[in-house]
């Protein structure tokens, strides 16, 4: 598995730094700790096995992490380590989603900065480790809509062609995606791709409503889908794609165990699936690593897996030429032929 090529589109900046760079950041800039201990640190961002799994416990190490944000140079090194994380792995296209509110928080600086470093450090690391990286940018539905619209005013402003998609995250279950709907018709309308959390700890119904009222390309997670067939119909006439992180939905409490996991179920009846890892930091995983347990406790085989890399691949925000070369790259390596 660590030898396929690999595509992955659903991955946060923030929930994928290295633990041993939270601790220098830590030392660095005097943030107080008992000791700067990577073992001391881990159970303020990482998931442990002997805490409860539910969306709380998960939600809490975001809190820790967003302290960290603390210079230009420090967002700057953790992006550049998350690309190169990546591209170790074996990734070779990646799309990497961050939120400009998050990590701007504590120092005050504007979106626009945010995004022109991010965006200037991704590319250059991608040109360093010949990976293919393209960004998603990220609002939370649980903040406000100013905060959501100044974050696309500065998309737009910006005009990163690196920028690829406009992304809606934060609590599904106590804060309703549809007054979030004239920021994505903007976003669409100004040629941005569409993706919207859904359905990982909301009822199905989300991701009916993610796609007709905000007009998502691709959800994030989608895993209650397999909760309502006429929907799982839906989404398969429209060519709707789930970004399935299966051990993320594991670890958030979406889904009790790997061996519960409805991507299998998801994959097979004919939706259009790809597998992510969502926060490596959070739940201390690589995209490897969910691949060995789609294997291990999902009964896919080795072709499933080299088809969900294509069905990745077809799902990419790129322009179609880009697209379609990128599925003919996947195509002939792994030896898949992906149906016209």
């Amino acid at each position: 598995m660590q030898a396929l090529p690999k595509v992955e589109l659903h991955r946060h900046l923030e929930g994928s730094i290295r633990l041993s760079t939270l601790v220098e950041v830590a030392q660095e800039y005097g943030i107080e700790m008992p000791e700067y201990d990577i073992e001391l640190l881990r159970p303020f961002v990482q998931m442990m096995p002997t805490e409860a799994h539910n969306s709380q416990h998960f939600l809490a190490k975001f809190m820790t992490i967003r302290q960290f944000f603390l210079s230009e140079a420090v967002i700057r090194r953790m992006t550049h380590e998350v690309v190169e994380d990546a591209a170790l792995d074996n990734v070779k296209y990646f799309e990497l989603r961050f939120t400009p509110r998050a990590l701007s928080n504590i120092l005050n600086c504007s979106f626009e900065d945010v995004l022109e470093w991010v965006c200037s450090e991704a590319a250059a690391t991608g040109a360093q480790y010949q990976i293919q990286v393209r960004l998603i940018v990220s609002v939370n539905r649980h903040e406000s809509f100013e905060i959501a619209e100044r974050t696309l005013d500065a998309v737009l402003a910006y005009q990163s062609p690196y920028i690829v998609a406009f992304d809606l995250a934060g609590n599904e279950k106590d804060y309703a995606a549809e007054p979030f709907r004239p920021l994505f018709e903007r976003a669409k309308n100004a040629g941005l791709g569409v993706t919207i959390h859904a359905g990982e700890w909301g009822s199905a119904d989300n991701i009916r409503s993610a796609v007709s009222a905000l007009m998502a390309d691709r959800i994030g997670h989608g895993v209650r889908a397999i909760e309502d067939l006429h929907l799982c119909d839906w989404l398969m006439e429209r060519g709707t794609v789930l970004e399935v992180c299966p051990t993320s939905n594991v670890h958030s409490g979406a889904v009790e165990h790997w061996s519960q996991h409805p991507l299998g179920q998801l994959y097979r009846y004919g939706i259009n699936t790809t597998i992510n890892t969502d926060d490596p930091l959070v739940s201390d995983i690589t995209l490897t690593d969910e691949l060995v347990h789609a294997i291990e406790f999902m009964s896919f085989s080795t072709d499933d897996i080299k088809r969900l890399m294509v069905n990745a691949a077809q799902a990419a925000f790129l322009a179609p030429i880009e697209r379609n070369n990128l599925v003919s790259q996947f195509s002939s390596a792994l030896g898949v032929i992906f149906p016209s």
